[in-house]
């Protein structure tokens, strides 16, 4: 399978369990690996024939600059479930969000969570062909 990967998108968000967070904000950094048949694409030469990669940024832009959420780990399953819900061709997405400035009183460079989702995990199972 082929791989689409969006490296190092950053976004300004309000997600957060600490008061904080939800009121000041920060920053968020996404990446994607896309798993999908690039084959169509790479023969044609036509973005018809692939996923727009800008449309997939914007798709992740309103969900990170969206609604606020607690947790990164729901940040990131609602960023893959989003992503395999729009993008049918696409058989499986692994999201990778960082937090790069936690307001903890610690030292650290960041949090990251990474999943992994496929079609048949978002629920969006594809019906085998014949």
């Amino acid at each position: 399978m082929d791989r689409m990967l969006l490296k190092q998108m950053v976004f300004f968000g309000y997600h957060g369990v600490i008061p904080e967070e939800n009121r000041l904000g920060q920053k968020y950094i996404v990446d994607l690996d896309l798993r999908l048949d690039l084959s169509r694409a790479a023969a044609s030469d036509d973005v018809e024939d692939t996923v727009n990669y800008a449309e997939v940024h914007a798709l992740v832009k309103g969900i990170v600059e969206g609604p606020a959420v607690k947790l990164i780990e729901t940040l990131a399953g609602n960023i893959a479930s989003a992503v395999l819900g729009t993008y049918t061709s696409i058989h499986e997405a692994t999201v990778s969000v960082t937090k790069p400035n936690p307001p903890f009183d610690i030292t650290f460079d960041g949090v990251t969570v990474e999943l992994r989702r496929t079609r048949e995990m978002a629920g969006n199972a594809v019906p085998a062909e014949d």
